[in-house]
């Protein structure tokens, strides 16, 4: 971490150009578009058009993010794409995919963020970060929870460090349901990802109804031991085996994928703020 000073982010600021880049999170999977098979809308899309409201109309919005990316993707060829369409806000997430590896080294990841949003603010833009989600409940990651809250803290001092925003999805409670996530038990539904959008608008210090994204869903119908057992043997099956062959190929999930916004554009708010 860098001696300077610490900065306070500006609060309820309206920017008017909003560039996103990460990884799959950010892409929006699970957060499919109604009728679009294989479109994604996700948090990041629909902060764009809460956005765009705030701002009159005088917005545009794009997204780098592509599923499966590495930290050094996101901070490198994604910032400077970014950089170079000259935004007022940048979102930047990314790591989470790194902190998976076995050898991740979280000193030289928040290295790696500190430099980006440094870059970021120099170029004059203003940073929104995000830690990651409590994964207590996390049937595989749950034995990484103690690195994803080294994460959530070095997240939190490069922030106030450099005058960034912060979402905080570690506190976000309503997220420990699983029914805030897909059936991959990786990527959020359109819930989850309307509700991260609402807690990214307030971060930014914008009025938004808290206990409309913060509060917990009303307590599931109990499983059995059975029904349990069974579920986690499916997800196994069908998410967790071809992760991992793909891990041994060394493939990923977005070897072929290209981002979804490249450019700068205006935001389509229906499509963006008001499907779930």
């Amino acid at each position: 971490m860098t001696d300077n000073a610490t900065h306070l982010p500006e609060r309820g600021k309206v920017w008017h150009r909003y560039v996103a880049i990460g990884d799959s999170f950010t892409e929006g999977m699970s957060d499919e578009v109604p009728g679009q098979p294989g479109v994604y809308a996700g948090w990041a899309d629909r902060l764009a058009g809460h956005l765009a409201q705030l701002a009159g109309g005088d917005f545009e919005y794009a997204n780098l993010a592509v599923r499966g990316r590495l930290l050094a993707d996101v901070v490198g060829p994604q910032l400077d794409a970014a950089i170079a369409l000259g935004p007022d806000l940048v979102s930047m997430v990314g790591g989470g995919n790194d902190i998976l590896r076995p050898k991740a080294d979280l000193d030289a990841i928040a290295g790696q963020l500190e430099a980006a949003v440094v870059r970021l603010r120099e170029a004059g833009a203003d940073v929104l970060l995000a830690t990651p989600t409590d994964p207590a409940g996390a049937p595989v990651l749950r034995h990484l929870r103690g690195r994803h809250a080294i994460h959530s803290a070095n997240v939190f001092s490069i922030a106030q460090q450099h005058g960034a925003y912060v979402i905080n999805q570690w506190g976000m409670k309503a997220l420990l349901d699983w029914r805030m996530w897909s059936e991959d038990r990786i990527h959020m539904t359109s819930e989850g990802h309307r509700r991260v959008a609402l807690n990214a608008l307030s971060a930014l210090g914008h009025d938004t109804d808290r206990a409309d994204w913060s509060t917990p869903l009303p307590p599931p119908p109990p499983v059995s031991r059975r029904e349990s057992a069974a579920a986690n043997a499916e997800w196994a099956k069908t998410h967790l085996a071809p992760w991992v062959q793909r891990r041994l190929r060394g493939e990923s999930s977005g070897d072929r994928v290209q981002a979804k916004r490249p450019a700068l554009a205006p935001v389509d708010l229906p499509d963006t703020v008001d499907h779930d």
